[in-house]
């Protein structure tokens, strides 16, 4: 692997500086991600009044059937980017599941059978490595909680780059290969994530190699603003009344608010008050424990829940997300492991979707919201899932049921038949109960 040069570019017409959320600093279009001046986080700042004249919702519907239907609105310059069919995921209208919970008018924004790899990752990396090669890149790497290591390698292998992503050594089985599939160097650190991502900081400034959630984290993060675009584009040209997104960084979360706000601000849809809560699990809640306890800062954690996607312990932008639910009139909670368990299930009998343990944290959450009455039954409210069941199946073992095993007669079926209603009638009396 080489270390890649970085020459300056010159900005395109819709995206022009990097600016520290902070104190406001802007900087040029390169590979940073961390203010000098006061060491806040950089984001992306766009032409706003270029996009008022030249986009229009015919041109979106007229482009690709990916996320770069957005591309005015994402930050690179080609017209040619990375485009593995990433995004357009369905957005579900989930009647089963709103029955059961008492809502009206509940979809799910289904990104768990996202491209290639069955996460929102797979946005957030499309936009990173694009921006990588018009930086000079070579080389590209993450790090991951499992989710991002996949898409990184699996769309890097699809560029041409050169791939190593690191990763805990404790990771679910079905990430670990959907990783190592694509021929990556791995690397599977003895930590937590937040001690792969120190490290990750220290390689990237020895060897410089583009980290897309380091120093080419700006750019990255922008791709989870087509969660944002898409949701309004598929409810008509018209924004959700809420939503209900997991929380791992936060990051996420803010990007969503980003490409609402953004589509409002361009005129492709009418302004409208729309709530944001957030979710996360119990061993890994320091974005809901700030916000229940009235914080505007937040105290790292060490991770412990089967909901590793969101094991993150000192998120980067969670006083960003904090802000966020707190003037939409949102909400922040956290659920038990056994609670995820639950909302994985109640998804897929509901509506036939088989989330991962970030989903079934989201899920339960939404149902949690709804039993305390923060949620209004005639809200149009939008779930995101954001990877698939496939990846952490572990966690579900012991808590679903088994196969029966039959003869090839037609005997030993109709016994097995009388098990199973049997058994289904045990579970509906427990319940009632």
């Amino acid at each position: 692997m080489t270390q890649a040069t970085q020459p300056k570019t010159k900005s395109a017409a819709t995206f022009r500086a990097l600016k520290c959320k902070e104190c406001g600093e802007e900087y040029e279009l390169k590979a940073m991600h961390v203010c000098e001046y006061c060491f806040g986080p950089l984001e992306v700042v766009y032409d706003y009044d270029a996009l008022r004249q030249t986009v229009t919702r015919e041109t979106i519907q007229a482009g690709p059937n990916s996320i770069w239907r957005y591309r005015s609105f994402l930050p690179v310059e080609t017209n040619q980017p990375i485009d593995v069919g990433t995004g357009m995921t369905p957005l579900v209208q989930a009647k089963r599941l709103a029955r059961r919970l008492g809502l009206n008018k509940l979809y799910i924004k289904n990104d768990a059978v996202n491209m290639p790899t069955l996460s929102f990752k797979d946005r957030v990396v499309s936009v990173a490595l694009t921006r990588a090669k018009e930086l000079g890149f070579s080389t590209v790497s993450c790090a991951s909680t499992g989710n991002l290591a996949n898409s990184t390698a699996a769309i890097a292998a699809h560029a041409g780059l050169d791939c190593c992503v690191f990763i805990p050594a404790d990771l679910e089985a079905g990430k670990v290969m959907g990783t190592l599939i694509y021929g990556p160097t791995v690397m599977a650190v003895q930590g937590n994530y937040d001690q792969v991502n120190r490290l990750c900081s220290e390689v990237a400034n020895t060897h410089g190699w583009g980290f897309v959630n380091i120093n080419l984290r700006p750019y990255y993060s922008e791709g989870s603003k087509t969660l944002g675009y898409e949701v309004a584009e598929q409810l008509g040209w018209q924004l959700p009344d809420h939503v209900v997104a997991p929380l791992a960084s936060g990051s996420l979360f803010t990007k969503i608010y980003k490409g609402f706000r953004e589509f409002v601000d361009v005129g492709l849809v009418a302004d409208k008050h729309v709530r944001f809560s957030g979710a996360q699990a119990d061993g890994c809640s320091p974005i809901a424990q700030a916000y229940r306890e009235g914080r505007d800062f937040v105290t790292p954690v060490k991770p412990s829940t089967i909901a590793k996607s969101l094991a993150i312990g000192n998120p980067a932008d969670g006083v960003y997300a904090i802000d966020i639910a707190r003037k939409t009139n949102g909400n922040i909670e956290s659920v038990t492991d056994a609670e995820i368990i639950e909302g994985i299930k109640l998804l897929a009998e509901t509506e036939g979707i088989f989330t991962e343990t970030a989903g079934g944290t989201t899920v339960a959450v939404l149902q949690k919201l709804v039993e305390a009455g923060k949620i209004d039954p005639d809200e149009t409210t939008v779930v995101y899932i954001t990877g698939n069941g496939l990846k952490t199946q572990e966690a579900m073992q012991g808590y679903i049921g088994e196969p029966f095993t039959i003869e090839p007669k037609l005997d030993s079926f109709e016994r097995a038949l009388e098990r199973s209603h049997t058994l289904e009638r045990l579970e509906w009396q427990q319940v009632l109960v």
